[in-house]
């Protein structure tokens, strides 16, 4: 089976325990992420939501940057593992089970929405982006990641990081959903955001573990992060001259 979501609830009582390999990966790449991130936006007091959480890797990072999480995601157990850690950790975070068609927040609630690793998985991509749309607030910013489609990426994400290495498990991905940058762009306009700047994501290095370390790329063939931003009500408005 491809695209299989059931992995996050298969090792939720071990999301945060260090022993499972594709799960470092995926905490591996949070610093990686964050790198480019961070010199896009100030963190702190930031209304955020972590949209397709999992267990709380990234919702855990952003809290810690000072920001008011909220995290979500349709993975119940997985949830449940990071509402415990962030319990143990003393650290402030809503979380909640849902998926990102139908989010059930009000309009304008956030001043960014963070969703990583989870464009490549969603049913519907438009209905998604049109509900970070409507929980933006103006001006409000979109920071995403996902994977490009294209021979490459499917050599790499599929055969190589899942068949050969099996940094992640076999079935995670379906090659058919993932997702060219241009498509997404024109996605992102259609849904009210304006697109920004992307960049590559991947392998920057190795740790003490033998895992991969990972960081931001000049090459978007693969893994690519960008950044969009919910239109200002005046933006919105071109031919609303501002007032003295």
């Amino acid at each position: 089976m491809r695209n299989d979501l059931t992995i996050y609830d298969a090792v939720a009582d071990r999301w945060w325990s260090d022993d499972i390999r594709w799960v470092r990966t995926l905490k591996n790449l949070v610093p990686g992420r964050l790198a480019w991130f961070d010199g896009h936006i100030d963190w702190q007091g930031r209304d955020v939501l972590d949209l397709g959480c999992a267990g709380g890797f990234m919702a855990e990072a952003l809290a810690l940057r000072g920001a008011n999480v909220t995290g979500i995601d349709p993975a119940a157990d997985a949830i449940d593992a990071a509402r415990a850690h962030a319990r143990e950790s003393g650290l402030r975070i809503g979380y909640d089970v849902g998926v990102g068609e139908a989010l059930p927040y009000d309009s304008n609630s956030f001043d960014a929405v963070v969703c990583v690793d989870v464009l490549e998985h969603v049913a519907d991509l438009r209905k998604v982006l049109a509900e970070v749309a409507r929980t933006l607030r103006p001006g409000g910013m979109f920071l995403f990641d996902t994977i490009n489609r294209n021979p490459l990426a499917r050599l790499a994400t599929i055969t190589v990081a899942e068949d050969v290495l099996r940094l992640l498990p076999r079935g995670t991905h379906d090659p058919a959903m993932f997702i060219k940058p241009a498509e997404l762009r024109a996605a992102l306009r259609g849904a009210g955001l304006l697109p920004g700047a992307i960049t590559g994501l991947g392998p920057r290095g190795i740790n003490l573990r033998g895992d991969l370390t990972f960081g931001p790329l000049p090459l978007t063939a693969i893994l690519y992060m960008g950044v969009a931003h919910k239109a200002t009500a005046l933006a919105s408005c071109p031919d609303k001259a501002p007032t003295a």
